[in-house]
């Protein structure tokens, strides 16, 4: 991406999308001529993930990345005490980190209630025949919840009253979002990252000299540099196994296809379809993150669908890449020029006039 255009940066305008907003060819854009493959992604439902982790040790296995614990020691094993979440976070050394998100909500139990020994219990708990409607209920429930009608049972958004608790679990399975305008690739001043063939990200280890600039210009902080070694690392999507047809490890181990790998667009009809079947069935917290070409990255190359908010997931709600603030910053700077152009004008002028 070419940003040394005055245009846009002054104008605030940039109707071919250098700064920021959608690209329909994004390698393209970055110098590949007309016969590089299609774009490919992920798209992680996020209804279907069931904390396994299988992606976690599939992309630490293949791409053999050291072990840590949730506090980003290196070579250390333990819990955060928090959370059966034993990673934490991305890192350098975790390129997929599945969320575990622990909620806590009212809701009506099935149990039955009996009164005094003896006494009549009339009234005092389901008949027999309720009990045995409640039981049906609740197994049919618990036989489909992996279906957007079960999800529709257990949506935080839905309106139920109880005396009970219950804690509900969301997992999403994270991982580079190999956005559209990537920060990352933007402020990087040795190419060590540079967009491939098939529209992702990559770090390539040689040539990165450490400097660190990559890391605060991630918007979903992602990318970040290993302690020991100095460099910056993240996920690379297997860069590896594509160039032999293959499928990144993570969506290869998943075993519910909540991590779906392919090419961009049709993972993006894909979403939109099941986005529309979960909402149509009553999943009204469902939405698309990360799908929007329109958002401030332009899209990203690897996107969710979530259940809650995705600050509720960690997720920042609106991320921006670092350009698209250029043309504000050069407007401002501009104006700054011109008042200490002014104010010396001005003092010249004055000591002029008192001579």
């Amino acid at each position: 991406m070419t940003i040394s255009s005055a245009s846009p940066a002054w104008t605030g305008r940039d109707p071919e999308h250098r700064l920021y907003g959608p690209l329909p060819d994004v390698q393209g854009e970055s110098g590949y001529d007309g016969d590089h493959p299609a774009r490919v992604g992920f798209f992680t439902d996020t209804s279907v993930c069931i904390g396994c982790k299988a992606c976690e040790v599939a992309c630490k296995e293949w791409n053999t990345l050291p072990m840590d614990d949730s506090h980003g020691r290196r070579d250390a094993l333990g819990l955060s005490g928090m959370s059966y979440d034993n990673t934490g976070q991305l890192g350098a050394n975790s390129w997929r980190h599945v969320a575990f998100i622990e909620q806590s909500r009212t809701v009506d139990l099935p149990m039955p209630t009996f009164g005094r020994p003896g006494g009549d219990r009339t009234g005092s708990g389901p008949s027999p025949a309720a009990g045995a409607e409640q039981d049906d209920a609740l197994a049919r429930a618990q036989a489909s919840v992996l279906n957007a009608e079960a999800l529709s049972e257990f949506d935080p958004q839905t309106t139920q009253s109880g005396t009970d608790k219950q804690i509900r679990w969301l997992m999403s399975s994270d991982v580079c979002k190999h956005c559209t305008h990537a920060g990352c690739l933007d402020v990087c001043p040795t190419g060590a990252l540079v967009r491939t063939e098939f529209g992702t990200v990559v770090v390539q280890g040689d040539i990165c000299n450490g400097c660190g600039y990559c890391v605060p210009a991630c918007p979903y902080g992602v990318i970040e540099t290993r302690k020991d070694d100095g460099r910056a690392f993240k996920c690379t999507m297997c860069y590896d196994r594509l160039t032999d047809g293959l499928m990144p490890a993570c969506a290869t181990a998943c075993p519910t296809q909540s991590i779906q790998f392919g090419n961009l667009d049709e993972l993006q009809a894909r979403a939109d379809a099941r986005l529309a079947t979960l909402q149509s069935q009553g999943v009204e917290s469902a939405r698309l993150y990360g799908r929007d070409e329109d958002d401030g990255v332009g899209g990203n190359g690897a996107f969710f669908l979530l259940l809650d908010e995705p600050e509720v997931y960690g997720l920042p709600p609106d991320p921006v890449v670092t350009t698209r603030d250029l043309p504000a910053m050069w407007r401002a700077a501009a104006k700054g020029a011109a008042m200490v152009v002014g104010v010396a004008v001005t003092a010249v002028l004055a000591s002029w006039r008192r001579k």
